[in-house]
């Protein structure tokens, strides 16, 4: 082969190699569907709770409520569209029917439903009002069905199952397009049950034949998002208090995780090495409870906790669902409002302004023009910046027009082509001598001056700067700076990046608050005077007085599921004055308030008659009676 030959040859490789370089990257997956691309975009929306619950101040109704109890005066959906949408939120999810097994909508299946209550003489169907709100201002609608069922008497047979499907049939196709199908992951216990009032266990994993459920929403609703304790298309964050770890994978091993799964605490970060795209959705209640109760109206969320969430949530790679619990009106409170409109400005407020629009960004590797740092700033969900084919760490270096106070950071993967960045971390340099360049012979950009280049400082967030997925927002001290350098230090293939912003928030909070904070509880004094064989706690008042109200402030383990209280003069001679459920006390343990009537004791005895976990003794952080 001749010199010019051999020319030609590498003339023509480094043009074929060039031109791959300008294809897209493979995709690393596992990938997540389009469908899931789309309800990920959406962020924020909406739960509503609303059924006998709320007319019966329960948590998780025992199937037993009378339907004459069921009567709201006020019922207005479009006051519920109007909130959830100028609080800036995509949709409404609404718990159709929840554990008690009454049914919002006019099911041919069973008479505990609103079909046969006060509520528009038997002719309302509040899933189908609800409906048309959606409709009428823009935003999507998800149904809420849950598995389980108190009140039915076959519950735990094969005939319910039958029920259950025929249900969920109708509810997909009756009210229009659907984003979200949401299976509880609560499943099997105490309930009335046709008045049998016992305990029912069922495998959660196979009972209901889920993989049924799913096949009945792809085929009636194809788009809709099906959430669930392990998906498939989104799962439960472990937690319901609307946020997901800073390392945060939308990966999960998915023939583990069943309704119910008992390693819960994982989906709160995921899974690394999942085999399915199954993304988080972070859920709490703008309340303690999620249905309402009046005694919570001073204990609604404040607008910088829910703001707090925002951040935990959609800026740790999640979406967050928030709920109203609407009150005995039929209302959204005014407060729950209120709070829910002006958190939503105060973020829209911090994340306003985008400081890198016309800064300048350099990135130590790019694939080529298509996916040049360009792609970073162009408000374009579909473009991104991407690194060569086998590069799988680079540096952006970011020169902002002139130095700007800092402390919000964005950054987003182009998720259509799988999440990649394992690790990665943030440098300023500070606003005096901003890294000067000592001009070096033969090349042109010089190399950083030894002394300056010592001068670049970490930027300090207080948190892991792991995962970024579809978002990350990252809130820090505030510095300022106009030179930053984001070094993308580890990822599982080439990175795909398709949005940078820096942010500056005056009066921003600078990290994480406690977004559930334990108000101090009170109550007459009292001295403990034994546990009750790990079965609870007795309380000596000192004398004789007069008392109303039990309040139980649960600690993380030894929570007591099923209770009896006990007052009485001496130890020898108690009466029972209340039993009960603490409902859902193992996802949301929050304080547990019980009333009874006035009596007059010396001694009060909470007992525990069911453990959440049956081989735990009862703990608690605080016992009082009022």
């Amino acid at each position: 082969m001749t010199t010019r030959q051999s020319l030609t040859a590498l003339c023509l490789l480094a043009a074929l190699t060039g031109q791959a370089q300008q294809q897209a990257p493979a995709p690393v997956g596992p990938l997540p569907t389009e469908h899931q691309v789309r309800w990920q975009q959406l962020e924020t929306y909406a739960f509503i709770h609303f059924g006998p619950n709320t007319f019966g101040d329960r948590e998780w109704g025992y199937g037993d409520a009378p339907l004459s109890s069921f009567n709201p005066t006020r019922l207005d959906c479009e006051q519920w569209a109007q909130t959830v949408k100028t609080a800036g939120m995509k949709g409404i999810i609404l718990t159709a029917k929840h554990h008690d097994g009454f049914c919002l909508w006019p099911t041919k299946y069973t008479d505990y439903s609103v079909r046969n209550t006060p509520y528009k003489d038997g002719k309302g169907d509040i899933v189908g009002e609800l409906a048309e709100a959606c409709r009428k201002y823009g935003l999507k609608l998800g149904l809420y069905l849950s598995p389980w069922d108190r009140h039915q008497a076959f519950y735990g047979t094969p005939l319910y199952r039958e029920y259950f499907h025929a249900q969920l049939e109708e509810l997909l196709t009756q009210y229009g397009e659907l984003f979200e199908v949401w299976f509880d992951g609560a499943n099997g216990g105490d309930g009335w049950y046709g008045g049998a009032r016992e305990v029912r266990k069922i495998d959660r994993r196979t009972y209901y034949d889920f993989p049924r459920a799913h096949r009945e929403v792809w085929q009636h609703q194809p788009q809709a998002i099906i959430f669930s304790d392990g998906g498939p298309g989104c799962r439960w964050v472990g937690n319901e208090n609307g946020y997901a770890d800073a390392t945060n994978w939308s990966l999960l091993r998915i023939q583990e995780v069943y309704p119910g799964y008992d390693k819960y605490f994982e989906l709160t970060s995921g899974h690394a090495d999942g085999d399915t795209w199954v993304a988080s959705e972070c859920n709490t209640s703008i309340r303690p409870g999620w249905f309402y109760h009046e005694s919570e109206d001073q204990k609604v969320k404040t607008v910088e906790q829910l703001a707090d969430l925002y951040y935990r949530s959609v800026g740790h790679n999640g979406t967050f669902l928030l709920n109203f619990p609407v009150d005995k009106d039929g209302l959204i409170h005014p407060t729950d409002s209120a709070h829910a409109v002006d958190y939503h400005r105060l973020v829209a407020a911090e994340l306003k302004e985008n400081l890198l629009l016309k800064a300048k960004i350099k990135a130590s590797d790019e694939r080529g023009k298509n996916f040049s740092t360009k792609n970073l700033t162009d408000d374009d969900y579909d473009t991104y910046w991407a690194t060569n084919d086998g590069v799988t760490s680079a540096t952006l270096d970011i020169i902002l027009p002139k130095a700007q106070p800092i402390n919000r950071l964005l950054l987003q993967e182009y998720i259509p082509l799988g999440q990649r960045v394992e690790k990665f971390s943030i440098e300023y340099f500070p606003l005096k001598n901003q890294g000067q360049f000592i001009p070096i012979k033969g090349h042109n950009m010089g190399v950083p001056n030894l002394l300056t280049l010592s001068r670049w400082q970490p930027l300090y967030v207080d948190e892991a700067t792991t995962t970024i997925g579809y978002k990350r927002l990252l809130r820090f001290p505030a510095v300022t700076t106009k030179h930053l350098r984001i070094h993308f230090e580890q990822a599982r293939g080439p990175l795909c990046i398709n949005a940078v912003g820096a942010f500056y928030a005056p009066k921003g909070q600078e990290t994480s608050v406690l977004a559930n904070s334990r108000a101090a509880l009170r109550g007459l004094p009292a001295t403990v005077v034994d546990d009750a064989d790990g079965q609870g706690v007795l309380l000596d008042l000192g004398s004789p007085q007069t008392i109303r109200s039990l309040h139980y402030l649960p600690a993380e383990n030894g929570l007591i599921a099923i209770y009896e209280v006990y007052a009485g003069l001496s130890t020898d001679q108690m009466t029972r004055v209340a039993e009960g459920e603490f409902s859902n006390i193992r996802n949301n343990p929050i304080q547990q308030d019980v009333s009874f009537p006035a009596v007059s004791a010396r001694y009060v005895r909470l007992k525990a008659t069911r453990m959440v976990n049956e081989s735990e003794t009862v703990k608690y952080e605080k016992v009082v009676v009022r």
